[in-house]
């Protein structure tokens, strides 16, 4: 089935728990599957995702009261380096990248991930996310300027 990849990435980075995030993009692709008559073209790609979106964002506010979100830890993925330095370089890297992501307000997370991590459009993102194009620009243009921020204040508490 295409988009399952892009459908779980989204539902890791909104609810940052990888567990919850298998089980909430299945839970997207079967409501997917089941309203698929509902669908009049466009987009499927932007369609399921949107999908995937409305879950994971009914799923945080129905434990939002009960527990706080499950901090995101993500494993190390990727091919082997060739030294452990470089290994330990690119895990570091990685980390602060995923922190600063994770310091994110979900609604800047959530433009940033669709437009970096899975290549989506504006219109598309505008699509998922309900927002005008323009909302869309404007939020991946703060979105990019807090996570450079804060990339920027991570570094100069490691710098000498």
């Amino acid at each position: 089935m295409p988009y399952v990849d892009s459908a779980h990435n989204l539902a890791r980075w909104l609810v940052r728990s990888d567990a919850e995030a298998e089980d909430l993009a299945q839970e997207a692709i079967l409501r997917a599957y089941r309203f698929f008559g509902g669908f009049r073209g466009g987009d499927p790609r932007a369609w399921l995702l949107k999908i995937v979106r409305n879950t994971c964002y009914s799923w945080l506010e129905s434990v939002r009261g009960a527990r706080d979100a499950t901090e995101f830890d993500e494993q190390v993925h990727g091919v082997a380096e060739v030294t452990p330095e470089s290994l330990a370089i690119a895990g570091a890297d990685r980390e602060r990248l995923t922190r600063a992501l994770d310091g994110l307000p979900p609604r800047l997370r959530e433009v940033l991930v669709l437009r970096e991590l899975e290549g989506c459009s504006y219109k598309e993102i505008a699509e998922v996310a309900g927002i005008p194009i323009g909302t869309v620009m404007s939020s991946l243009s703060r979105a990019r300027r807090r996570l450079e921020l804060s990339l920027g204040a991570d570094e100069r508490k490691v710098s000498p």
